[in-house]
């Protein structure tokens, strides 16, 4: 990845993107296993504060705590691996260009996902036809990393389930897609949802029961 100011891709980002862990809330499928991390408002705002102060590590800081979320949700929308990379390069320049302009509204964190998820919107709104092919090689949100707890049959299993669930999230209409990768895949509460797309809790929680449904009619008639 280029550099941006100060900022330059961690080692890893890239591989090894997401951890595929049955079930889902509901529903079954995949989620990302990501390391605790507590959204304080007044951190968030030092953070921004340290950046238009002009310290170079701040705009690191960002990276390393929402780079692998940011990358899995666009993996998670376009289905295709190169194009997530892309995407998620474009996506944190924005960030790097408009951090200055965060008023500690929102967390950071709900603010980041709103930028990547509006660009994602805008950059694959240009693609034709509607439903995007699936990377033989990342389907459902990255390649899942090696767990010494499964065996070879459970991983494999696991990695084929992963494959369904991408390819029945690409027939699942963009609205109810976003919502369900929001919370099943990128574990984001109904609240920070509905901040993110700007919409009332009760109607997050519908989008997601009927994309979860749609998914999961998908699935069975694949069986």
């Amino acid at each position: 990845m280029k550099k941006v100011g100060n900022f330059s891709g961690a080692p890893g980002v890239y591989q090894n993107r997401a951890r595929i862990d049955p079930p889902w809330e509901e529903s079954v499928g995949v989620a990302t296993i990501y390391p605790a991390v507590h959204h304080d408002v007044a951190r968030d705002v030092e953070l921004v504060e340290r950046h238009r102060s002009g310290d170079v590590h701040a705009f690191d800081e960002v990276y390393d705590r929402f780079g692998e979320m940011v990358y899995n949700l666009a993996l998670r929308l376009a289905g295709n691996r190169e194009e997530a990379a892309d995407l998620t390069q474009e996506i944190f320049l924005r960030i790097y260009r408009h951090l200055g302009s965060f008023g500690g509204r929102s967390t950071l964190k709900t603010w980041v996902f709103r930028i990547a998820l509006n660009h994602c919107r805008d950059r694959l709104s240009r693609r034709h036809p509607a439903m995007q092919s699936i990377d033989d090689e990342v389907e459902a949100g990255g390649i899942p990393l090696a767990d010494p707890a499964r065996g070879p049959e459970d991983l494999a299993v696991a990695a084929d389930e992963g494959r369904r669930v991408a390819t029945g999230l690409a027939h699942v209409p963009q609205v109810f897609r976003e919502a369900v990768v929001l919370r099943d895949l990128e574990g984001l509460s109904y609240e920070e949802i509905a901040e993110v797309l700007g919409l009332r809790v009760g109607t997050v929680r519908s989008r997601i029961a009927r994309g979860r449904e749609q998914l999961r009619l998908f699935l069975e008639r694949e069986l």
